[in-house]
C-alpha cells in the first residue's frame, strides 16, 4: 500500500512530531526534594504516592498549558494522543494497571482543569491548584495551612516550564486576546 504524502499528510506528521517532542519536555521526573515533601506533607510518607502525584501534575498543567497557550487549536488534543501513546507505554506503570493510571490521570486532569478554568487561569486559580495536588496527595483534610504554599509555588514552576517547553517546540504566541489562534492562522 502506498502511503499518501500529501501536504495534509505532511502537516499532520509534523503536529504529531511537534506534540511527541512537547511531552517528551514535559515529563521529567520530579526532584526528590519535591517528592520528599509532598510525601511529608501530604501523603503521610508515602514516597511513590507522592512521586506519582506530581507526575500527575505536571503532565496535567502541560495539557492545560496546550489546550490553552498554543498557536493551534488543534494542538491540545495532538498533545493528549501523543500523551496516550507514551502512558500505554510507560514501563513504571505495572504490567496490566495502564487503566488504572490513564483512569487516575484522567481524574486529576479533570480537577486540574476545574481549578485552572475557575476566576481566569493560573494567576487566580494557583491556591486550587495547589489544593487539588494536596487533596489527591492525602485524604484533603491538610489541604490548607502550611504545605499550600509550597505547592503553588511547585505547580506555578510545573506550569512555567510546560509554557517554555511549549514556546520552544511550537513557537511563541503573540495574538489579540479577542482572536482565537485557529482565526489566526486563516488571517
Amino acid at each position: 500500500m502506498l502511503i499518501p504524502l500529501t501536504p495534509p499528510w505532511h502537516a499532520q506528521r509534523e503536529r504529531a512530531r511537534k506534540a511527541n517532542s512537547y511531552v517528551t519536555a514535559v515529563r521529567v521526573e520530579p526532584t526528590e526534594a519535591d517528592v520528599t515533601w509532598l510525601a511529608n506533607a501530604a501523603a503521610e510518607g508515602d514516597i511513590d504516592h507522592a512521586r506519582w502525584e506530581l507526575r500527575y501534575a505536571r503532565t496535567a498543567l502541560a495539557v492545560l498549558a496546550a489546550e490553552r497557550d498554543a498557536l493551534d487549536d488543534r494542538t491540545g488534543s495532538d498533545v493528549v494522543a501523543a500523551l496516550g501513546i507514551v502512558l500505554a507505554a510507560d514501563t513504571r506503570i505495572e504490567t496490566g494497571m495502564q487503566a488504572l493510571a490513564t483512569r487516575q490521570f484522567n481524574d486529576r486532569l479533570s480537577a486540574y482543569r476545574e481549578a485552572f478554568a475557575t476566576r481566569g487561569g493560573l494567576v487566580g486559580s494557583g491556591e486550587r491548584l495547589g489544593r487539588v495536588l494536596l487533596a489527591f496527595a492525602s485524604d484533603g483534610a491538610r489541604s490548607a495551612g502550611a504545605p499550600l504554599p509550597r505547592a503553588v509555588e511547585l505547580l506555578a514552576t510545573y506550569a512555567a516550564e510546560a509554557n517554555d517547553a511549549l514556546r520552544q517546540v511550537y513557537g511563541a504566541a503573540n495574538l489579540p486576546e479577542h482572536i482565537p489562534p485557529s482565526e489566526a492562522n486563516a488571517r
